[in-house]
């Protein structure tokens, strides 16, 4: 029986858990100087605590990084509205330096997509410039840049053809069992979970009964302050992609996290949205291509071409849903739930936190991204930045500001539930949004300067606030 989960409540110098800062300026990041200003313009309007950083302190920075590149974009700047830009990165690392007064030390990292180049994505990002520069501005700081992926995958056609072993996190893993407080519990799609390889073996051996257990990386999970800094996305399996789901780049092995769960709804399943022949067909020949992969792994050669074959037959997933990409999947927002509370209830030693985790969630909305999100959606510039000290609050005003609706968005709606392993310890109602404008905090219903983002196209006509509506 674990321990019960206690919902993180931020300290009430910031205003409270449901007050997140909006500010609107530049929507591009050639102003260098104009997007630096505006994140240190929401900063500073958060009101934070004066010791949430102290010296000596360990700072980790989690930024999105599932992708080294949008092919569909030549260069320059072909990656920008697809990972944390490394100009918000570094302006919030100089701030946090500022903070340690030249004692402490400050680690960006992520666990990147697996079948990403975590080369490529420092190079195209210029992470190791970025790191000489504030090393050299604070020597007093050490700066560590870390992919904390165990794996890299190589991946043909979106097929997983080899692994290559990484270094992973210096500092290891932790196993944290969530158990009776898991989203999981009781859930209908317990034994068809599919997590992130051909294995689901394994996915369906760490969720079972009131058995749920994830593998987190040590240093993010053993920090004494955690900055969240996701980029402002829809997410095909979650509506959209913020401050929670950033927390998957948090974990050790993907596989671990069930993604969606097997089979048509008649079967139990979210992986489809009908129980039309097609899918289930697919489902059935694809299932066992998958099995046949896992255990002779030299067969994923041939299933290469098989995926092109039944891509004609089947469709393409950029025209059809499958896998979970759609507003019905039950299984995904369940583990993003499970992993924000894995770090907000348990230190990097899987012992439950004796003090609240000191945190941050800064969101690089500059230049967003709408459509087939999160690895390939399309430019959305909207000049923002907005930030908050508690997930839940950051990522109802980020919905809001994308003109979704947050009732229609389990991975935010259902965090407002009133039992004791619900996330929010607070009501929707509560959270306001403070714009810098005369008048003081609005609340969501009164926020102004929605963007329409275009949702994925499995979520669309499903989530948009009323009136915004856009049909797939």
């Amino acid at each position: 029986m674990s321990q019960p989960f206690q919902p993180y409540t931020p300290p009430p110098e910031a205003g409270g858990a449901g007050r997140v800062v909006v500010r609107r300026g530049v929507d591009g990041y050639e102003h260098a100087g104009d997007v630096r200003n505006l994140v240190l313009q929401v900063l500073n309007g958060l009101r934070l605590p004066p010791d949430l950083i102290r010296p000596g302190d360990h700072v980790v920075l989690k930024p999105n990084w599932i992708k080294e590149w949008d092919e569909r974009y030549p260069e320059p700047g072909h990656w920008e509205h697809v990972v944390t830009h490394p100009l918000v990165i570094e302006t919030v690392a100089g701030w946090v330096a500022d903070q340690l007064g030249g004692d402490g030390s400050i680690t960006v990292c992520d666990a990147p997509q697996t079948d990403s180049s975590f080369d490529r994505i420092r190079s195209f990002c210029g992470l190791d410039d970025m790191v000489a520069r504030l090393s050299s501005a604070y020597p007093g700081v050490r700066f560590r840049l870390l992919d904390l992926r165990p794996e890299e995958w190589h991946a043909v056609d979106g097929v997983t053809v080899s692994r290559r072993t990484l270094p992973g996190d210096p500092d290891g893993f932790v196993d944290v069992g969530l158990h009776d407080d898991s989203e999981f519990v009781d859930f209908g799609g317990l034994g068809q979970l599919y997590g992130a390889s051909y294995d689901m073996d394994e996915t369906n051996r760490r969720h079972a009964g009131r058995h749920h257990e994830y593998r987190l990386c040590r240093t993010p999970m053993a920090a004494d302050v955690l900055i969240n800094l996701p980029k402002l996305k829809t997410h095909k399996k979650v509506g959209l992609t913020c401050a929670l789901k950033n927390l998957v780049g948090i974990n050790g092995d993907k596989n671990w996290l069930p993604h969606h769960t097997e089979g048509t709804p008649s079967q139990g399943g979210d992986q489809f949205p009908a129980d039309d022949l097609r899918s289930r067909t697919e489902n059935r020949w694809m299932g066992k291509a998958k099995r046949l992969v896992n255990r002779i792994p030299f067969a994923a050669w041939l299933l290469v071409p098989a995926k092109k074959v039944a891509r004609l037959v089947f469709g393409s997933t950029h025209d059809v849903i499958r896998s979970g990409n759609w507003y019905g999947n039950d299984t995904c927002w369940r583990m993003v739930h499970d992993l924000n509370k894995c770090l907000f209830g348990f230190d990097g030693n899987a012992v439950p936190r004796k003090e609240p985790l000191r945190y941050l969630a800064i969101v690089d909305g500059i230049v967003g991204g709408e459509g087939n999100g999160p690895m390939a959606p399309d430019p959305r510039p909207c000049g923002v930045i907005l930030a908050g000290t508690h997930p839940v609050a950051v990522d109802a005003v980020a919905a809001t500001l994308m003109g979704f609706d947050v009732a229609r968005l389990p991975v935010i709606a259902r965090a407002f539930r009133e039992d004791r392993s619900a996330l929010a310890p607070f009501p929707l109602s509560s959270v306001t949004v403070d714009t810098g404008e005369a008048g003081g905090p609005v609340t969501l219903d009164a926020m102004r300067d929605i963007f329409d983002f275009k949702p994925h196209f499995g979520w669309a006509g499903h989530i948009e606030r009323a009136g915004r509506r856009h049909e797939s």
